[in-house]
């Protein structure tokens, strides 16, 4: 059994908006027009005093919806699907001793969790206007003899878990308790309590007060959130007012900024399994679950009343829109959910992509939002409209992944007086998670590293099994105005995993798997991390190759119009060549973006390889460019990749998927001893702006690129910026240990005064003082941090620094001479 919470051979969060905002048509047969909590009211005949039946009219209200047409686009397609779907269950029905449905065996448990998930789609066609079956008896009674069948032969308390824990404690549980929050008002006395009662004590068996104590283990973060939903809804359902409120006392330690392993970070960075950067999926999965509960228990005597509780709506716009472009969710924090694509099983067909994930985070905010403040409120929907407005690829209000309830919620902000919100401009270190993001108003550029904190990558289940290289630097980036599908048009399955974009790799053959599942496999490397002044930064890793011998430092300075990437001290001994990708674009099925090089177009054909014997610049049409300052040797290559989701990926589909690639990158030959590189990308660039930057010596200059520091300096720019592996010296900086410098000088508007910002981390965290010089003349000290001691500022600029162990960015502002 895994320490991760896997999921079943569908999406968690293709629940979550399934039945979570589909049960918002839990109107049970309110005609159109009225709305859910109207319907349960006349239903069930609760006094309007209970606390029980309130929450339980809330719930259906919250996760169904209210003030849709049902007949209206979008909601009638969904509407209509959950009908079919709920036919196509009801008819092919069969209760056998080892499973409810021929193709859902309870062994593997996930044949449990589906065979909840199809009872639940059933009780929400019954419930919901407008799928064909609503108010229907028989479909009420079939799904009763489902529930009962589950509960007589598997999911009860004389039965012992046995695979995942997840399909037992949360899959399984929220799917049934959902369902019979829908059939309330169907179970009445008699063997309909006792049906009740018999399912809500198979909930208590599987998931005790226990599993919300100690928070360690499987029942932290996002887990714990599930957790804590299972048992809140559990108390509702059963009347247990000491459950409700163990629920919410349990979510308590999900609020503040952790230090280590999960949660949410200071930073922003959020931490799943330990190990793995997940803002995306868990991140929605944590939202999402969150938003119901305060929403759900908001005025009641179970509010969430923890004053934490504001770090998370605090996260909307400090950890997770940073992370969100153009309505996808960047694939640097979405662990092994990047493998999933098209699953098998599911009857709906929804591809599990980037923007699947984003438009999870998207509902999940939209959802918080309603118990967020005003200003908050405002601000979280013109972000939303943005998204929105920007989407091309997928569109958000008609994603097949949501059911009504989130559809209403974002067609309300949507048509709201809220203006769109455009993209950001800036650069997010996340150095908890080894993460980076980079937004220029041309471009947005994202970072993926690894060290001793945060893993190569995650597998497990099946999943990701060739993720090896994805925490090898690897550099994704989208040109502003392109259509953000480069991540997103199968190309998981089709992508060479040893050529990923700017990762520098052994090409070792490695196993499936290599290193261990669920985050094991990690460098042994601390130098991870940078520095910014929240425009520009400097960013290193001290790469250490997956089951390899492979060493090597790899530098990116992120600046105005493009990312200087640095590589130095590449050295191996495994017998095989070291490769720098500079890039792999997939160009699509039928791609025929031009590529040239130094002017001259190269061939279109496919399967051709060729080699640049020094390329000085390549502009690849429609997505941007590459500069080699001085020139290098280039390798170029134009291949159609063929592949399936399930290559890569044992619960996904064997569709066959062909994609177009051209991939250029730098061989740096077999066991290579202190190789090196330099390049700028430079997306979204034309072919006159790469020539005119390849020809303009003066531009940049690279004052080291070595295996202890890397540096460069823009004059244009006011830019120096160096990384420090160890004490050194490189230009005008000189540091006593390992650091990461950036220096940006301005002029001082309407005047001649040149003042200078001094940006220093200590990516190794060591917590040791840090000495800088920077042999620049000073007339004066604005302003430095409190952990910032100047010791002198005359001819230079003497700084010494307590950095701590968090790589935090360290500040020193200063008039110059």
């Amino acid at each position: 059994m895994s320490p991760a919470a896997a999921p079943p051979p569908w999406s968690r969060r293709g629940f979550l908006t399934a039945s979570g905002a589909s049960a918002a048509a839990l109107a049970l047969g309110a005609p159109a027009g009225r709305t859910p909590a109207a319907a349960a009211a006349r239903t069930t005949g609760a006094a309007p005093d209970d606390p029980f039946a309130t929450l339980r009219r809330r719930w259906c209200d919250l996760a169904l919806g209210t003030g849709y047409d049902p007949g209206a686009a979008p909601y009638a397609t969904a509407l209509q699907e959950t009908g079919d779907l709920a036919t196509r269950y009801q008819r092919t029905l069969a209760p056998a001793a080892g499973s409810l449905w021929p193709d859902s065996p309870y062994d593997p448990p996930s044949g449990i969790t589906r065979s909840y998930d199809r009872l639940a789609t059933m009780a929400r066609a019954h419930a919901q206007p407008g799928t064909g079956r609503t108010g229907d008896p028989d479909l009420a009674t079939a799904v009763r003899t489902g529930l009962d069948h589950l509960d007589r032969t598997v999911y009860h308390p004389a039965t012992t878990p046995y695979g995942n824990w997840w399909e037992w404690q949360i899959g399984s549980p929220k799917l049934l308790l959902d369902t019979l929050a829908v059939l309330d008002e169907h179970l009445p006395g008699g063997s309909g309590d006792d049906l009740r009662a018999r399912c809500l004590a198979a909930v208590d068996h599987f998931v005790p007060d226990g599993a919300l104590g100690p928070y360690t283990g499987t029942s932290t973060g996002a887990n714990r959130v599930d957790l804590c939903r299972v048992v809140a809804l559990r108390g509702v359902l059963g009347r247990a007012p000491a459950k409700i409120a163990l629920a919410r006392d349990a979510l308590s330690p999900v609020f503040p900024y952790v230090t280590r392993g999960d949660g949410l970070y200071a930073d922003g960075s959020f931490v799943q399994h330990t190990w793995v950067a997940y803002s995306g999926t868990y991140g929605a999965v944590l939202l999402d679950g969150l938003g119901r509960l305060f929403t759900l228990l908001r005025g009641s005597a179970w509010e969430v009343t923890d004053p934490h509780r504001q770090l998370v709506l605090d996260s909307v716009e400090h950890a997770y829109a940073p992370l969100l472009h153009d309505g996808l969710m960047m694939d640097s924090v979405n662990g092994r959910a990047i493998s999933r694509g098209h699953l098998r099983g599911d009857e709906r067909h929804v591809l599990r992509s980037d923007h699947y994930h984003g438009h999870a985070l998207i509902a999940a905010v939209a959802l918080l939002a309603e118990g967020a403040s005003s200003a908050e409120r405002n601000r979280w929907h013109a972000m939303i409209k943005g998204w929105i407005v920007r989407d091309r690829t997928l569109p958000v209000l008609t994603d097949r992944q949501y059911a009504v309830a989130d559809l209403a919620r974002l067609a309300a902000v949507d048509a709201g007086p809220a203006p769109a919100a455009p993209e950001p401009v800036g650069h997010r270190l996340f150095p908890a998670m080894d993460r980076a993001v980079h937004r220029r108003p041309g471009f947005t550029a994202a970072l993926a590293m690894a060290s001793d904190r945060i893993t190569y990558y995650e597998n497990g289940n099946g999943e990701n099994r060739r993720g090896w290289h994805t925490g090898a630097g690897m550099l994704y980036y989208w040109p502003a105005g392109r259509a953000g599908d480069q991540y997103t048009d199968a190309f998981w399955p089709t992508v060479d995993p040893y050529r990923l974009p700017g990762t520098t790799v052994s090409t070792r053959r490695l196993a499936d798997n290599e290193g261990g599942g669920w985050g094991e496999p990690k460098p042994a490397a601390r130098w991870v991390g940078g520095t910014t002044d929240g425009t520009y930064a400097a960013v290193g890793q001290d790469l250490r190759g997956l089951a390899a011998t492979l060493t090597a430092r790899k530098s990116w300075f992120a600046l105005a119009d493009c990312v200087v990437c640095l590589g130095a001290g590449i050295t191996a001994r495994d017998g095989v060549p070291v490769e720098t990708i500079v890039d792999n674009r997939n160009l699509g099925e039928h791609g025929t973006a031009t590529l040239t090089v130094d002017g001259t177009p190269q061939p279109t054909a496919a399967g051709r390889s060729t080699v640049r014997r020094r390329a000085h610049w390549a502009h690849l049409a429609g997505h941007g460019g590459y500069v080699f300052p001085g020139g290098a040797p280039l390798h170029l290559l134009r291949e159609d990749r063929t592949g399936h989701w399930s290559d890569i990926n044992t619960t996904s589909t064997t569709t066959p998927y062909t994609r177009r690639y051209v991939t250029l990158w730098h061989d740096h030959g077999t066991d290579p001893t202190d190789a090196g590189y330099a390049y700028l990308l430079m997306p979204g660039a034309t072919r006159r702006a790469l020539a005119a930057r390849a020809a303009d010596r003066h531009w940049l200059r690279v004052l080291a690129n070595d295996a202890d520091r890397q540096a460069i300096a823009v004059d244009p720019l006011g830019v120096t910026a160096a990384n420090f592996w160890r004490a050194g010296t490189a230009g005008p900086l000189t540091a006593d240990g390992p650091a990461s410098v950036l220096i940006r000088e301005r002029r001082t508007p309407g005047r001649h005064d040149r003042t200078a910002t001094v940006c220093v981390a200590a990516p190794t965290r060591t917590g040791d003082p840090l000495a800088l010089t920077w042999s620049r003349p000073v007339r004066a000290v604005l302003h430095h941090d409190p952990d910032v001691t100047v010791l002198a500022a005359e001819d230079a600029l003497h700084l010494r620094l307590a950095p701590g162990t968090g790589c935090a960015t360290l500040t020193c502002t200063v008039l110059l001479r």
